[in-house]
């Protein structure tokens, strides 16, 4: 019976994922990103019960990834596609008007530049694939993971109608800027750059420090910069893991 524990939470992030991802098409960005946070959570204390629980299993490692295609993969691939959208239609179209959707290719479909939003999707499931494959990558990723990539994502339209003002907003809503974004977000996905994972093996600091220093770091931007700390805590996450790699060979040299 308790074997199904961690796979019943890992489909609840797949729910959560499936209403997300309809809130995303429906351009409700702020309910989608909820139901993303609680898909992650529920992604976190999956794997977290199957340790606990000793049922670590090849199908939970399969489901898993299914899940985090739906909630971390597809649902940022949305909202991207609503972001570089609202780019060139220069607001925020609360709804999907079908009216808008002409034999003219006319509306928000007359340029074919949002449809770039799917190549993190794209890249998602083909580091998924990666990660399903690589028995590397058991305390450490290779490569952004996709939860930590969906919030980066998410936080765009986050900031923009909590945090936003014209020049944060013509920055955020540059075409330019978005493109670059979606060209990042699918590089780092896949990139060789070895990052630490939140994963403890023993609570001491000394195994542990760039963990323990990263969870405070990030704490105090949250509740200084709410959204606008995303990126910035994404940024000290690469940033931290390349330091921490460095340090390593360098110890064993």
């Amino acid at each position: 019976m308790k074997h199904h524990i961690p796979n019943f939470l890992t489909l609840c992030n797949v729910l959560c994922g499936s209403i997300a991802a309809v809130f995303a098409a429906l351009n409700k960005l702020e309910y989608a990103a909820i139901f993303v946070l609680a898909g992650i959570f529920f992604d976190f204390f999956d794997g977290l019960a199957a340790r606990w629980l000793n049922v670590k299993s090849e199908f939970g490692i399969q489901l898993d990834s299914l899940a985090d295609m739906v909630t971390s993969g597809l649902v940022p691939g949305i909202v991207m596609f609503q972001l570089l959208n609202m780019s060139q239609t220069g607001g925020w179209n609360m709804t999907l008007d079908p009216d808008m959707i002409n034999g003219n290719g006319e509306g928000m479909f007359s340029s074919w530049l949002p449809f770039l939003g799917f190549l993190i999707p794209m890249a998602s499931a083909y580091r998924l694939a990666k990660f399903n494959i690589d028995e590397d990558q058991l305390d450490s990723f290779v490569g952004l993971p996709t939860p930590a990539n969906a919030l980066l994502i998410l936080s765009f339209p986050l900031i923009l109608l909590y945090q936003g003002n014209d020049a944060l907003n013509q920055i955020i809503l540059n075409p330019w800027v978005l493109i670059i974004s979606t060209l990042l977000s699918a590089y780092l996905l896949n990139s060789p750059i070895k990052l630490f994972a939140l994963k403890f093996s023993n609570w001491g600091f000394k195994e542990n420090a760039f963990r323990y220093i990263f969870i405070l770091v990030s704490a105090v931007l949250l509740l200084t910069l709410s959204f606008l700390a995303i990126p910035i805590i994404i940024a000290f996450y690469i940033l931290s893991s390349l330091v921490s790699q460095w340090g390593a060979s360098n110890s064993q040299s």
